[in-house]
This record gives C-alpha cells, sequence and structure tokens, in this order.
C-alpha cells in the first residue's frame, strides 16, 4: 500500500526544540573540550588550582581528560537536533550522575577523595543534571508525538478501494446499517478494537466518549469494529457513554484483514513499553482489564472512511499506541 506519511501540525509543536537546549549542548561540548584539552596538557593544575594534594601519576587523569574532550566533540554534534541525537546526551547524563557516585562512594569508603575536589564535581557533572534531564524529556516527547502522528494519507485509487468497498457493503452495524452506508451518509471514524477486554482498548473506548461531542460537532460518526459476541459488546460500549454507536463484530477478521490491520509480534504486544504503560492505563487510570475475546495477537487501528474510501489510516505499531482520534478525523 502506496501510504504517504504526513507529519501533523501538532506532531509539529510537540517536535520543536527549544533554543536554549542547543545552546545549553553547545556550551557544554566547548566546556569539555577545553577542560579535556587542559587535563592532557597540564593535568597537575586542577589539583594545584583547587588547593588538592597533586597525584604522584597523572597519566590516569590525561586519560580521563582525552574521554571528556571527546563527550564535548559529542554534545557539539548532538546540538543540532537534540531530538534525534539523544542517545549522546543519555550516555553523557549517565556518566555525569556515575562520576559523582563514585566519588561519594571512594570519599565514604576509602577516604582517598580529597574534599577539595567538590567544586571540579559541581562544574563538570552536577550542573547539567537539570538540562540534560530536560533535553531527554523533550526528546521523548519529540519522539513519541512523531511515532503516534503517523497519519496516513491513503491511496484511493479505484483498483484499491474497489474490495474494500463490496466487503463494507456487506458487513453490517448493530442498527442495521451497512459499514458502506454509514460512510455514505458522512465521514466516518472507523476504530478496530483488538479485544474488550484489553486494557488499551478500553482505554481507546474512553477517549472515543470523550472526544464523541467533537466529532459529533465536526459531522465525523464512529464505527467500532469488534471481535466479541455483539450484544455483550454493546452492553459495554453502553456503559462506557456509546450505547447509540453503531457497532460490528468480526470474529473472523475479515474487516481487519481488508483494512491491512496485523497480528502483532510479541515486541508489539508484550514490550517494556507496553507493560508500563498497560500499568498506567490499566491500575492508575482505572480502565482494568477483561478476559480474552477474539485473536488476542490482533493490532488495531484506525480509519477516516468516507464513501467506502479510507482517506487516512492510523495502523497501530504496539498494542500501546494512543492516536489522537480527533485529530486523525480532522475534527
Amino acid at each position: 500500500m502506496a501510504d504517504q506519511i504526513t507529519t501533523t501540525s501538532q506532531a509539529s509543536r510537540r517536535g520543536h526544540t527549544p533554543p536554549w537546549m542547543g545552546a545549553a549542548l553547545r556550551i557544554a561540548g566547548v566546556y569539555n573540550i577545553i577542560w579535556g584539552a587542559w587535563a592532557v596538557l597540564d593535568p597537575r593544575f586542577p589539583f594545584i588550582f583547587l588547593g588538592a594534594p597533586v597525584p604522584t601519576d597523572t597519566f590516569i587523569w590525561q586519560c580521563l581528560g582525552m574521554v571528556i574532550g571527546v563527550y564535548g566533540l559529542g554534545y557539539w554534534l548532538a546540538a543540532s537536533n537534540p531530538a534525534r541525537h539523544w542517545p549522546i546526551v543519555l550516555v553523557g547524563l549517565l556518566g555525569k550522575i556515575f562520576g559523582p557516585i563514585g566519588f561519594v562512594w571512594t570519599a565514604l569508603i576509602t577516604r582517598d577523595a580529597p574534599a577539595e575536589l567538590w567544586p571540579m564535581l559541581i562544574a563538570n557533572d552536577l550542573v547539567w543534571w537539570i538540562p540534560f534531564t530536560l533535553i531527554l524529556a523533550h526528546a521523548w516527547r519529540a519522539n513519541e508525538a512523531t511515532r503516534l502522528s503517523r497519519i496516513a494519507t491513503v491511496d484511493t485509487s479505484a483498483d484499491r478501494a474497489a474490495p474494500i468497498a463490496a466487503l463494507m457493503s456487506e458487513a453490517r452495524a448493530s442498527d442495521g446499517r451497512t459499514l458502506r452506508e454509514i460512510s455514505d451518509e458522512g465521514p466516518a471514524l472507523v476504530v478496530f478494537l483488538r479485544h474488550i477486554g484489553c486494557t488499551f482498548c478500553r482505554e481507546a473506548v474512553a477517549d472515543l466518549a470523550r472526544m464523541k461531542p467533537r466529532l459529533d460537532a465536526s459531522k465525523v460518526s464512529i464505527v467500532l469494529i469488534h471481535m466479541s459476541e455483539p450484544k455483550r459488546a454493546g452492553a459495554y460500549f453502553a456503559t462506557m457513554g456509546l450505547a447509540q454507536t453503531p457497532h460490528i463484530s468480526d470474529p473472523d477478521r475479515s474487516l481487519y484483514r481488508a483494512f491491512e490491520l496485523q497480528r502483532g509480534r510479541l515486541g508489539a504486544l508484550f514490550g517494556a513499553r507496553v507493560w508500563v504503560r498497560g500499568l498506567r492505563a490499566g491500575l492508575i487510570d482505572g480502565h482494568g482489564v477483561g478476559r480474552l475475546e477474539g485473536d488476542g495477537f490482533q493490532m488495531p487501528g484506525a480509519f477516516l472512511v468516507h464513501r467506502g474510501r479510507i482517506l487516512r489510516a492510523f495502523r497501530h505499531e504496539s498494542a500501546s499506541d494512543r492516536p489522537d482520534y480527533c485529530e486523525l478525523a480532522g475534527a
């Protein structure tokens, strides 16, 4: 399928890097390069300047200076795009965290760490904790927004649309209309759920109920596709405030396949991020979890459909993806 991924305005706003982040990384780069060069050329100077005992073997400090100088070059390069080059910032932050931990450990256990070196530790490590952490938080938000905003405009040629339109003419919703009839009456946001016991699908239904007034105002109807028994699914949707929302039971997954929704791999269903998001959605946000109904490996998705054609699409890469349905529908 010739999907053309388009970055939405919301993702662009989230992905904008504040100018101070690039400036902070450049300052860190210049500082590290100067400090590293100084440590290589005159390893005794920091100790003399701070009034600390000068070690007899300064070779280790020269090696440390070379490493710090290389870090400085990395920070300078990362400044061009902090969100993209976040691994460099992460490695740098880890070094700035473990360095002080090692210093404190040495000071408490062996008492070989001169107290006079604390100013150097503060300037080299501690003052960078906050800016580096903020940069990493921004990078996570920017990359997450880009990943979750991969709304695709779809090839709507007759050759592509005909098979889907034919199947939509056969799929009948809970209100008696076919999916094709619903889409002929106006744009329809067709949301495919994994199964109604899935924590993330319960979260999706709650999101749709919350966004329904905006979708209604934009004349976009909601259609839910699931693999459960129709009466049971209808009762659940009613408890969530979607009693009048048409839904279609598709236990053999013919619609899922027609809309090119795949079965997920283990990482997409049970990866670390899925567990973290699942704990939050299930326990903290209270969406809970129910029994498995249907194919637990089926991946979800959401589509804006009109007159039998898919206009926009969001296919989950992870079961924990949480698309903005109003953004997808242009509401």
